[in-house]
């Protein structure tokens, strides 16, 4: 088992490459920094440091142990915290965590007795990975893999809508069938991504499916190809409201049977009963 005492010294050497400099931070002796760089190496069988007079440099070994290091220290902090009920880590993919879950942050946070709330917003795959991983408490998704040992709950239901500029042919229609949208090229929902699961689903295995161009990366960057005219996409509704409020994108829904996704908390089954997460999911799925 690898020293976290040792490690954090590790971590300080290598952000400031320099013994004194990094045992002055640490707030311990230099030959005790020593000691614990020593110990890691012996421990490990691989030389981490380069001594120099100027300065000392991490080898490739210490840079591939760097995010090791900083996932057991980060996941130490998580777990005191966990212990204390002092806090709750709590993940989000981006279009949720963006245009969705910051009002009930707030709510819940101006809620007495609410615990502290830390917000990680990244790619659904990265907060599906970090949540496995044991880096997040708890995380509200687009879409989860089952996993054993995780529980997933129905958040809320947000309707899929086709976003076009206000000068684009359809952008006065109340609605848009499934058979027009389907022989439409749209920006973004390639196979792999959220809208392009939901794209199966909603399509089948037959098809006809629309025709996918320009992989843009995040739903702003959708957003502002449509306003400078580039094409149109699919989008979540809540995502385009301040746009469709200002008049410089029109949101059409798809008509019966809709488009829709499935938004969802996930946790691992352990925390269920753990007071900060229990908080967290009654006070959003309930």
């Amino acid at each position: 088992m690898l020293n976290l005492v040792w490690l954090k010294s590790f971590l300080s050497l290598v952000r400031h490459q320099s013994f004194q400099v990094a045992a002055e931070h640490l707030g311990i002796a230099q030959p005790t920094l020593s000691q614990h760089i020593q110990k890691l190496e012996q421990q490990l069988e691989v030389m981490l440091i380069r001594r120099g007079k100027a300065r000392c440099e991490p080898t490739r070994a210490a840079l591939a142990l760097v995010p090791f290091a900083n996932s057991m220290l980060r996941l130490d902090r998580q777990a005191r915290a966990a212990v204390h009920g002092s806090g709750l880590r709590v993940g989000a993919s981006s279009n949720i965590g963006i245009y969705m879950l910051q009002p009930s942050i707030r709510a819940l946070r101006d809620s007495p007795s609410a615990p502290a709330v830390d917000l990680v917003i990244d790619t659904n795959p990265a907060i599906a990975r970090q949540l496995s991983n044991g880096e997040l408490d708890v995380a509200v998704m687009e879409w989860w893999l089952p996993q054993p040992g995780f529980r997933s709950m129905e958040w809320r239901r947000e309707p899929v809508v086709l976003i076009v500029p206000p000068e684009h042919p359809c952008a006065d229609l109340p609605e848009i069938d499934r058979e027009t949208l389907a022989g439409m090229t749209l920006l973004g929902g390639e196979p792999g991504t959220g809208t392009g699961r939901l794209l199966a689903e909603f399509f089948g295995n037959e098809g006809p499916f629309p025709t996918v161009s320009m992989q843009l990366g995040s739903t702003e960057a959708v957003k502002q190809a449509i306003k400078a005219g580039l094409g149109i996409s699919l989008v979540l509704a809540a995502c385009v409201r301040e746009e469709v409020r200002s008049g410089s994108l029109r949101a059409i829904p798809v008509s019966d049977p809709g488009l829709a996704k499935e938004l969802m908390v996930v946790c691992p089954d352990a925390f269920l009963d753990h007071p900060p997460v229990a908080t967290f999911v009654s006070h959003l799925c309930h």
